[in-house]
Order: C-alpha cells, then sequence, then structure tokens
C-alpha cells in the first residue's frame, strides 16, 4: 500500500516567507530551508525579525491570502490523488495552510503550530514531533504503507532517504550536486511519471 508524501513550499504553491518578505520590504526574511538546514534555528530567528519590526499574525496571512498554487500544481495533485493516496508534509503552521489547502482541493496536510499572543504576535512554535518529515514516514512504514516522497529543501531529506522512492523537486543546484542518488525533476508531468514507475 503506498502512500506518497509531498513538501508543499517550493513544490506545490510559492514560498510562503519569500512573498512576505517580497510584501514586507524586508528582505532577510527570503532565507529559507533550502539556506538553513536547521529549521528550529531559522523559525526562531524569524520570530526575532518579525517582533523587531512589530508584525503579526494577521500580516502573514493577508501576504497568504493573494498566494496561489503554482501552475500546474493542482492538476498534478489531483491526478495523482486519483492514483494513490496523498498526505502533503510540511514543515508550515496550521495557521498558514489552511486558504492554500483550500486552493488545492483540500488535500490531507501534516503541519505545525504557531504560539500566537491574544494581540496576534508570534511568539513561537511547536513542532508536530521531532524531525518531523522523517518522523511521520517511519510512522506511515509502522503503520503498513510504502512511502514515495518528494521535495525541494534540506529539511525533504529524511522523508526522502527514508521512502522507498525519493525525488528533489525544483530544488537548488547545490542540493542536486550534494545528493546525485536522487532524481531530480522541474515539471509536474515528469515526478508524476516517476512516481507512476514505482506505485
Amino acid at each position: 500500500m503506498n502512500v506518497v508524501c509531498l513538501d508543499l513550499e517550493g513544490v506545490l504553491v510559492p514560498e510562503i516567507w519569500i512573498a512576505f518578505a517580497k510584501e514586507s520590504g524586508i528582505d532577510v526574511l527570503t532565507r529559507t530551508t533550502r539556506d538553513e538546514p536547521d529549521y528550529d534555528k531559522l523559525m526562531k530567528w524569524r520570530i526575532g525579525v518579525l517582533k523587531e519590526h512589530g508584525l503579526k499574525l494577521s500580516d502573514i496571512q493577508n501576504t497568504i491570502s493573494k498566494i496561489d498554487p503554482l501552475e500546474g500544481a493542482k492538476e498534478f495533485l489531483d491526478e495523482l490523488r486519483e492514483l494513490t493516496q496523498v498526505i502533503i508534509v510540511s514543515d508550515t503552521f496550521t495557521q498558514f495552510a489552511l486558504p492554500l489547502m483550500k486552493k488545492l482541493g483540500m488535500p490531507a496536510i501534516f503541519c505545525n503550530e504557531l504560539v500566537v499572543a491574544s494581540d496576534g504576535e508570534i511568539t513561537g512554535h511547536r513542532m508536530r514531533c521531532e524531525n518531523s518529515k522523517y518522523t511521520t514516514v517511519k510512522a506511515l512504514q509502522a503503520m503498513g504503507f510504502d512511502t514515495i516522497a518528494a521535495g525541494d529543501s534540506f529539511n525533504d531529506l529524511g522523508m526522502i532517504k527514508e521512502s522507498k522512492a525519493g525525488f528533489l523537486f525544483r530544488s537548488t543546484e547545490q542540493i542536486k550536486r550534494d545528493y546525485p542518488q536522487y532524481e531530480a525533476f522541474e515539471s509536474y508531468s515528469d515526478l508524476l511519471a516517476a512516481i507512476k514507475k514505482v506505485l
């Protein structure tokens, strides 16, 4: 029994923090998991930047409301969901995900949660579990699933490595060079064809 585990940002939708960096004019917020492998460290730093600029959850949610899925992403996801079970395994947060999931046809998503004060200030974040993407595929495997994974960043490598098949999608040149053992794709049609081969 197969389940496909897909990253969200950079694979199905644009990077939320990059979009917010552009809208807010705070260029340093373009830093993502493509640049910083330690997600906890990255999020603590991001929260510090938000506090420094007096920005709240609603400011980020306003940006998210304007984000559309990447071209072809919903069609890819719809076709994939006709073939097999699919879960989006993301390090984003419930407070960010819902409007994006609506635009993608409400697929299943496992993600994390922000800690938000009564005034809307983001004060922290709660991860579902340690090393969340790796831990998720191991748990799915313990339940009898064969996992197939695709992602673009450092934080996707754990689930890619542990799956029966793992792919890089629109990743960086550096990650592709460092991990040549994983097939890398730029188009949804090529990724779908590769997944079909291993289903």
